[in-house]
């Protein structure tokens, strides 16, 4: 059996801040992320992250991380800094095939963050922390983050309104207060965070990092179609539809790629969580692929620009707004 390495909460906090230069992770965006906008988070001084489900076939995951870690070593050596840490994401339910062999990569690799999402993640908790890695899970609600801790978990992502993808419902100010009832160990918080100030204001709120995904499509590095980049650039947050009805639970997409697909608002409005139906019908426009995914700050995205130039201006916007608060 392997040992387990069993780390202090506060230096698993300072393991993750360790080439930090803000205090954000940029949120593993289902075919969005990539090998290069990964990289390039992480050169820019933020924690990079992609789903392991964006590496396909599953053999080419391998790949993807043995390339991460060769960029960022090469940066290293080249610039003599050290940049920020990656992780990747599992989706730990009962609909992913992939996820024993991608454990298992994940493993070999010695992945220093491992992001879980929506069911119960004791096996990752197991195999990740054998070799000292990381686990932070997604939460969208107190009781998920109650059985997410008694896992064992190292951190919660609080996955609050507002967030891209299966957000939740909860105001942030609800949910941290709630769950740092109860739990003292790191926490993440994603809901439309898109500037500096939001980055600044989930120290305030006493949360240790923020999580932001959709500031970063429409960036250079990212993998989403060309398409999916402009329609955030030019959509306003009214522009944002949470539904159930392409992925059979819900989540936020941008309206003007639900009207693309030829479905009806008002279908998509009233639909009702039925995620084997929703898997199973195959005239039902696809989550993510179809039908594109953003959170409530995109009208925060104003031209597709490089990673580095989007970290640059939350950096800027940060450290402004804390010496406004300091004043």
């Amino acid at each position: 059996m392997t040992e387990q390495r069993h780390i202090a909460p506060q230096d698993r906090i300072a393991a993750l801040r360790t080439g930090l230069k803000l205090p954000l992770i940029g949120a593993p965006m289902f075919l969005a992320s990539g090998v290069d906008l990964v990289a390039a988070q992480c050169k820019a001084g933020v924690i990079g992250t992609f789903p392991a489900l964006n590496a396909r076939p599953a053999a080419q995951l391998d790949d993807w991380l043995t390339e991460i870690r060769s960029r960022l070593e090469t940066h290293r050596q080249d610039s003599g800094e050290t940049p920020a840490a990656y992780g990747v994401n599992l989706i730990v339910n009962e609909y992913n095939s992939r996820l024993d062999e991608d454990l298992a990569t994940i493993v070999r690799h010695r992945v220093p963050l491992v992001i879980t999402s929506l069911s119960a993640p004791d096996k990752v908790v197991e195999a990740v922390h054998g070799y000292g890695g990381l686990v932070f899970h997604d939460v969208v609600k107190a009781r998920h983050a109650r059985r997410a801790v008694a896992a064992g978990v190292d951190g919660l992502i609080l996955v609050a309104s507002g967030a891209g993808g299966h957000a939740g419902t909860l105001n942030p100010f609800a949910l941290i207060e709630e769950v740092r009832s109860f739990y003292d160990g790191p926490l993440a918080l994603s809901g439309a965070i898109a500037n500096g100030r939001a980055i600044l204001a989930a120290k305030v709120l006493g949360c240790d990092f923020a999580y932001a995904g959709t500031v970063f499509i429409p960036t250079e590095e990212a993998i989403a179609p060309e398409g999916h980049k402009q329609m955030i650039v030019a959509a306003a947050s009214d522009q944002i539809l949470y539904t159930p009805l392409f992925s059979g639970t819900h989540a936020n997409y941008l309206v003007p790629s639900i009207e693309a697909a030829g479905v009806d608002l008002e279908e998509a409005r009233l639909a009702q969580p039925r995620r084997m139906e929703a898997k199973s019908d195959p005239d039902r426009p696809r989550a993510w692929s179809q039908v594109w995914s953003a959170g409530q700050a995109v009208a925060q995205s104003h031209a597709l620009e490089p990673t580095a130039e989007v970290v640059a201006r939350l950096d800027r916007e940060y450290h402004a707004a804390k010496a406004t608060l300091c004043r």
